[in-house]
């Protein structure tokens, strides 16, 4: 009996982690300056393809690359970095990164739209990593809903249904108890107030 009472938790636990694993922040960091650059550049494939490139270095691969050596030299638990004290220098890491990435773009001439999402990407993960200083808020319901936000002004209303993905996020960070509630809340509400004007005002 106990195995059936077990079987659903086990189960939630399990989308839980697919659903974090899926719309980890670094995810989003690769996925929305593709995205943004095919769109942007349309319909010369190859152009956004390399603008595309040239961002996700620096904002995807760049920082997921200092957290994985991290990872593997021991000094960080996991790739999500779940202890809060470890996560000061991958994520000061991360924004010179992404901040060299925005320069290396403005100067090569990128696509406004672009830019601005990177500034976005670049804004999202400075509050973060300030906020993480003293309290753990959740860096993937900053990310996801930021990056939603962007694609909802990019792609218009028709994407609005789409934010339910925010509360999907929020909710396998909770149920896997790497984030409380208010964590997640918090953190969806700074993705949320940073993207929107930032990119509009940007792009």
């Amino acid at each position: 009996m106990s195995a059936l009472v077990d079987r659903p938790a086990r189960t939630s636990s399990r989308v839980a982690r697919l659903v974090t694993e899926i719309f980890a922040p670094a995810v989003f960091a690769a996925v929305m300056p593709l995205i943004i650059a095919l769109h942007s550049t349309a319909p010369a494939v190859l152009t956004g393809l390399g603008w595309a490139l040239l961002a996700i270095l620096f904002c995807s691969v760049v920082p997921y690359a200092v957290i994985w050596v991290g990872v593997r030299r021991g000094r960080l638990t996991d790739h999500h970095i779940g202890v809060r004290e470890q996560r000061r220098l991958p994520l000061v890491y991360g924004l010179l990164s992404v901040l060299v990435g925005l320069a290396v773009l403005v100067f090569a001439g990128a696509p406004r739209p672009l830019i601005a999402m990177v500034v976005v990407m670049f804004a999202v993960l400075l509050v973060v990593t300030a906020i993480n200083q003293a309290w753990k808020l959740s860096a993937h319901a900053a990310v996801a809903a930021g990056s939603m936000s962007v694609l909802v002004i990019v792609f218009g209303a028709a994407l609005i249904p789409s934010l339910a993905l925010i509360a999907l996020v929020g909710w396998s960070r909770v149920r896997l108890a790497d984030h409380t509630t208010r964590q997640v809340v918090a953190g969806a509400l700074a993705g949320i107030l940073l993207a929107v004007p930032t990119f509009v005002l940007l792009s």
